[in-house]
């Protein structure tokens, strides 16, 4: 697995080994050997698989919070998304910053999520299918959506009248929201074994 920082603390893009032949290929999309390998600690109990019809489906900006903060390791197993997180740590030096990546079913990328970022990804692709580790279950009283459009984080979705949903139309814009995560600066932060 090759393991490539971003530009957002404790964001990793995973790049697992595919092998290949004239029969197809063969991957590990999860091993916990391997992320312990590469200082990553997760044990996930929970996965979801979400489907989207149309290309320019936007989902998001979702997070759990509190004692039910979620981290996650997504990956988009037929067709393409652009997918963003953004660093709701209060007192990282990447608060309120966000990182995006293309993932795909031809690409095999990864991107793994700590606890305390909010969540989205837009399709560039009809009839995608994503899947998503989480190291929580999902919790509807924690969750909080952020508008998608939110000026105060400025993605840039290359999508300007995405497909949305009623519940991430009506997001709040991230300032009218208490997250209450804090950055710690360590690894052990995002330990969850």
């Amino acid at each position: 697995m090759n393991l490539i920082p971003t530009r957002v603390c404790d964001v990793f893009i995973l790049e697992p080994a595919v092998f290949g032949d004239e029969r197809g290929w063969f991957t590990e999309s999860w091993s916990e050997r391997e992320m312990e390998r590469n200082g990553l600690y997760y044990r996930f109990v929970q996965d979801n698989h979400s489907f989207s019809a149309k290309k320019g489906t936007l989902r998001g900006l979702h997070v759990q919070k509190g004692d039910q903060a979620q981290a996650k390791l997504v990956r988009c197993v037929r067709g393409a998304v652009f997918d963003v997180a953004v660093d709701l740590r209060k007192g990282s030096p990447t608060y309120l910053s966000w990182v995006g990546a293309e993932l795909s079913a031809e690409n095999k990328r990864q991107l793994m999520i700590p606890r305390g970022f909010l969540h989205g990804f837009v399709t560039l692709t009809d009839d995608v299918e994503f899947l998503y580790k989480a190291d929580r279950f999902y919790c509807r009283d924690a969750e909080a959506t952020v508008i998608w459009n939110d000026p105060d984080i400025g993605i840039q979705w290359g999508e300007k009248n995405p497909i949305i949903n009623e519940k991430d139309a009506l997001g709040k814009r991230v300032a009218d929201i208490d997250f209450g995560f804090v950055y710690s600066g360590t690894k052990e932060e995002n330990r969850t074994t």
